[in-house]
């Protein structure tokens, strides 16, 4: 390996001897690692990351939304004097790239936010503020950038309702002979698929604008100083393209204010946590809110069960037709996630109520 990773490093323009590499286990896509280079006048950390292509499918459009997410934040933080350490910064191959392709697959590297942590849960409620801030000035910082210039690198991404049809073809197609053990599930989904499509729905009636979005806006995709705990950077921007406030805001939800890990087993320890909602709430919305519209704040809350729901789709999705998109430990781990995540759907369909009073306090928008 530390042959392949000089060979990269050397294309990438990267000086030095490569000396340590080691496995970064966040994420269930891309292969990604901690690579030490050294030269004679310093050490350098860099994250080398190789791309799942079964998933993304044109990584080359994936890059080059990238790089005008970032050469937009960059030339922003730069006229505000502010560190260069929000934003994510990709080495570049000689021909100008950021990234490179071979036999072993399609390469990237971006250089290691210095004293910086992730975390996979946040342990008291001011890093949730903080990751709420954080993306919430990912969006601002963005927020005069074009949403048209960036390509749908994953079609459909966060279309809830095809997601949905996707699931009901699959169904009835069966590949792998495991709907029967999966029927209460789908009942529960079709019970709230009418909630779980309006979001498409007001984005059909033009009630709700597309804007720039992160789309996977989980907690372990901020990193945070591990001195002050503060959150630095926005990591993972894979999945950036239009998209709706209300997903990137319930995504982080649905991650960050669970009791319970992604894939709990133990049904009784899922729920949401309404203090972990506020916490998110208070960083979050009065980052963006005068950007946003009326609609657009009425339905963050909402944002955060469809989100849930959706995730239950693409695991039980996935389940079904053979685990082929997600990373998965054991024979039913999408079977456990979908489980974990419908029991957190449930829960917050029934505090949408208190939700909803929670972002109306925090926005000061009465709704």
């Amino acid at each position: 390996m530390i042959t392949k990773f000089s060979e990269l490093a050397k294309i990438f323009c990267l000086e030095g001897t490569v000396e340590n590499i080691s496995v970064i286990p966040n994420g269930h896509i891309n292969s990604t690692y901690d690579v030490t280079i050294k030269n004679s006048e310093k050490t350098n950390r860099y994250v080398f990351q190789k791309i799942n292509t079964y998933v993304f499918k044109n990584p080359t459009l994936i890059m080059k939304n990238i790089e005008g997410v970032t050469s937009h934040i960059s030339k922003k933080l730069e006229s505000q004097g502010k560190s260069r350490d929000f934003v994510m910064h990709f080495a570049h191959t000689k021909d100008g790239n950021n990234y490179y392709v071979d036999n072993d697959g399609f390469w990237r590297i971006s250089e290691y936010v210095t004293d910086s942590v992730a975390i996979n849960s946040a342990n008291n409620l001011s890093e949730l503020r903080s990751a709420g801030k954080a993306f919430g000035n990912f969006q601002t910082m963005l927020s005069d950038f074009d949403a048209t210039k960036l390509y749908e690198t994953i079609p459909d991404f966060h279309n809830t309702r095809n997601r949905i049809n996707t699931l009901t073809v699959h169904v009835k197609e069966d590949p792998c002979k495991r709907v029967e053990g999966v029927k209460e599930e789908l009942k529960k989904i079709e019970k709230f698929t009418p909630v779980a499509i309006r979001l498409n729905e007001l984005v059909d009636s033009n009630e709700l604008p597309l804007r720039v979005t992160h789309n996977d806006t989980k907690i372990n995709n901020v990193l945070f100083d591990k001195n002050t705990g503060d959150a630095k950077t926005v990591i993972d921007l894979d999945t950036v393209m239009p998209g709706l406030v209300a997903h990137d805001f319930g995504d982080a939800i649905r991650f960050a204010a669970n009791t319970a890990v992604e894939d709990e087993p133990d049904l009784s320890k899922v729920s949401l946590d309404i203090e972990r909602f506020r916490a998110f709430s208070e960083g979050f919305i009065p980052e963006v809110a005068k950007a946003l519209t009326p609609m657009e704040i009425k339905t963050l809350a909402l944002g955060a069960f469809v989100m849930t729901l959706e995730l239950v789709v693409r695991f039980l999705d996935d389940y079904i037709t053979g685990d082929m998109y997600f990373k998965t430990h054991y024979s039913d781990h999408n079977l456990v996630r979908a489980r974990c995540q419908l029991k957190l759907a449930e829960d917050i369909y029934d505090k949408l109520d208190e939700m909803n009073n929670i972002v109306s306090e925090i926005s000061g928008m009465k709704f």
